[in-house]
């Protein structure tokens, strides 16, 4: 299987895979094999289904009409 060299990794987020591995009681190496896996297997979400699921989350919901912000705005 071939190799893999990421470079940049920022410490914070090393950190956090770390935990994350151990949380798991994996190596970091099989740690970030699995994260690969997952993502390579997920299918990217169409356009149709992210709208659906942003709709989902702001349902119920009420927010400010813009266009009265953009004038004031626009008036300054």
């Amino acid at each position: 299987m071939p190799d893999v060299l990421v470079r940049n990794v920022d410490e914070v987020v090393l950190v956090k895979l770390k935990e994350r591995a151990e949380k798991h009681g994996r190596s970091l190496q099989n740690e970030l094999v699995q994260i690969f896996n997952s993502l390579a297997d997920d299918e990217p979400l169409s356009d149709e289904t992210t709208a659906a699921r942003i709709k989902k989350t702001l349902r119920g919901r009420t927010f400010s009409d813009s266009a009265i912000l953009l004038r004031e705005d626009r008036v300054r």
